[in-house]
């Protein structure tokens, strides 16, 4: 007898699950070299108003304006990439869950 079972195996659902691994991997990619590059060029021009300008005052708005605005380019691409969840995971909300029933549980004994 044959079963009457859906196939959800399919050719097509694991090529697209592939595809959207895929992106997420080209995603992932990018917004690491992005911070990669943050990190370098920002180091960069700190390191090099440090060294050459030394009439100006350091701990100017200027010295670190580069690393200001670029760094809130940085978060939209990271919330772009990591979603809702980079800071609410899933993992956070079920730990949270735990810790009120334990609370509760607690409680009432």
């Amino acid at each position: 007898m044959r079963s009457l079972r859906k196939n959800t195996e399919s050719p097509f659902n694991k090529e697209d699950a592939y595809l959207r691994a895929e992106n997420r991997i080209k995603k992932l990619k990018g917004f690491y070299w992005h911070l990669f590059w943050y990190v370098i060029i920002n180091l960069f021009l700190i390191i090099l108003k440090l060294v050459y300008d030394l009439n100006d005052e350091f701990w100017s708005f200027n010295t670190f304006s580069t690393a200001i605005f670029w760094g809130v380019g940085l978060c939209f691409h990271a919330f772009g990439v990591f979603g809702k969840h980079l800071i609410f995971s899933r993992d956070w909300e079920n730990r949270k869950i735990q810790e009120f029933l334990d609370k509760d549980k607690n409680q009432w004994e």
